[in-house]
């Protein structure tokens, strides 16, 4: 992966990971364009980046994590995360096989943009406004909507979010949880991936070049994660999720276009 590439991918990442269009999909579909084997490198870099992300969820709500006397807070989110480390934990060589299909990020892409069209009709009466008022049960419901994502192409952002509307969340209120989940839910991921390539491939963390690429592409993350996690919260306050529905259509068609022509 040339320096160039790994800026462009950390880009496409920090634009799309709280945005509810896919991050792992438009990077999947970035990687394929810009000609990159899906190696074991590229598998781990995907996912390593997103430390940036995390970073700047942290930086962004630093009141809501810090002081760490917030119990309640912190309960909440280990409670919503359990769905997602369990199941990742099993099915984590299957997610790893979905992760090289294009055709199922375009599938994903259009399903989940139909869905987009029509969430702010679905959930007009929701009611929780803050925090504090989640409860544990809808924590875990939360959580477990948020595995859906484990499909290339859904959207951790998109399915906690429709989760956390389900389960009488107003939208903003969604939206923020969804940042707060992804916290844990990220850093376990990249945890669980680096501690892996440190144990079966070494020799990918031991290469100067990968460690380069690794260490940019989590800056590059963390800058555009904050300038996109501002747009979005400021765009859903004012138009809601349509626009991102008809955007995932949009490129799910175009992806699967390019897919039977063999151009993808």
């Amino acid at each position: 992966m040339t320096p160039v590439a790994s800026i462009i991918i950390a880009v496409v990442e920090g634009l799309t990971e709280f945005l509810p269009v896919s991050s792992t999909g438009h990077m999947i579909i970035t990687s394929r364009i810009l000609g990159i084997e899906t190696d074991e490198f590229t598998k781990l870099f995907e996912v390593a980046i997103q430390l940036g992300a995390i970073l700047s969820v942290v930086v962004l709500y630093w009141n809501k994590f810090f002081p760490l006397n917030r119990k309640g807070f912190y309960l909440k989110l280990l409670v919503a995360v359990i769905p997602a480390l369990v199941l990742g934990f099993v099915f984590s060589k299957k997610i790893d096989a979905l992760l090289e299909s294009p055709l199922t990020v375009a599938i994903t892409l259009l399903i989940g943009g139909v869905i987009l069209l029509f969430i702010d009709k679905i959930f007009q009466s929701n009611t929780i406004e803050e925090d504090e008022d989640i409860t544990l049960k809808q924590a875990l419901i939360i959580g477990f909507w948020q595995c859906i994502a484990m499909i290339p192409g859904t959207s951790r952002s998109a399915a906690s979010i429709i989760g956390g509307m389900q389960q009488k969340l107003t939208r903003n209120l969604a939206a923020e949880f969804s940042f707060y989940l992804a916290v844990p839910t990220m850093a376990a991921a990249t945890g669980y991936k680096l501690l892996k390539a440190y144990l079966d491939t070494p020799e990918l963390l031991k290469n100067t070049d990968n460690l380069l690429a690794l260490l940019v592409g989590t800056m590059v993350a963390f800058v555009v994660a904050m300038l996109a996690i501002k747009f979005f919260i400021g765009f859903l306050q004012r138009n809601g999720f349509k626009l991102f529905g008809w955007y995932r259509i949009i490129v799910g068609m175009a992806l699967l276009a390019l897919i039977y022509t063999g151009k993808l």
